[in-house]
């Protein structure tokens, strides 16, 4: 398993994450195509923040059920959290904001966010 490193533009919201980044979802619901995230699921026990919690800000919109949590210096959206279907935290990278990924080489899986 390989441990990915990852941050806002600034570096003040680091992470890192445990996995194998193969394939990414592409959502287009209003916020994702906006921010053109590109976004790679993990449980969130495999997602772990090397800066303090409290240099995230958090935005909810719709249903609330997503944290979508980004740097309120650069304005980057590295990360979120929810619970998958089955109730589990689960963390979705946005893999743009992971060092030295090919993104090229992903299988990009498109999703209908925006209707959904």
């Amino acid at each position: 398993m390989t441990t990915y490193q990852g941050s806002c533009h600034c570096g003040r919201v680091a992470f890192e994450a445990d996995g194998e980044i193969t394939q990414v979802l592409q959502c287009n619901c209003t916020i994702c195509r906006r921010r053109g995230h590109l976004l790679w699921f993990v449980p969130k026990a495999q997602f772990r923040l090397k800066t303090p919690d409290e240099h995230a800000s958090t935005y909810r919109f719709n249903t609330m059920k997503i944290a979508h949590r980004f740097c309120p210096v650069c304005g980057c959206g590295p990360y979120a959290e929810a619970t998958d279907q089955k109730g589990n935290p689960t963390a979705a990278v946005n893999v743009r904001c992971v060092d030295n990924v090919d993104l090229a080489s992903l299988k990009v899986i498109e999703y209908d966010g925006l209707h959904a």
